[in-house]
């Protein structure tokens, strides 16, 4: 019944990886190599992920065929930028209200924010309804 549910959440994680690589890579260079501010770091990081994360999942998750590409990416992004505001906030609380590391911390973050980002994508920018 939530079989095609559970497949595309799957790839949905799948393409996420691949955007935490993205980010992981963007913000730690900008962090750790060019020594910018950590949540510019992060910020940058998230964007270019949320990105890559769009094309990957309009074509292989969703497989979506809306000719509005542009309508499609600006949903995409902001259901990612509130995504990134949620991201931002567990990152200080967990880092500069507990002391957590900063990786550990960003990892904690990705996967609360992963499950807003499907969860949103899912009904609105690619206009998916849950199963019936």
């Amino acid at each position: 019944m939530y079989t095609e549910l559970i497949i595309k959440l799957i790839r949905f994680c799948v393409v996420g990886f691949s955007g935490m690589i993205v980010d992981f890579g963007a913000t730690w260079t900008l962090k750790e190599k060019v020594k910018a501010n950590k949540y510019l770091a992060n910020t940058t990081g998230f964007i270019l992920a949320a990105t890559s994360n769009y094309i990957l999942n309009r074509i292989w998750t969703f497989k979506s065929q809306n000719e509005q590409v542009a309508t499609e990416y600006a949903s995409f992004i902001g259901i990612s930028l509130v995504g990134l505001g949620i991201n931002n906030l567990i990152l200080y609380v967990l880092t500069d209200r507990l002391h957590w590391n900063f990786y550990l911390s960003k990892l904690c973050a990705i996967a609360v924010v992963t499950l807003w980002n499907f969860g949103m994508n899912y009904v609105f920018t690619f206009g998916d309804l849950l199963p019936q």
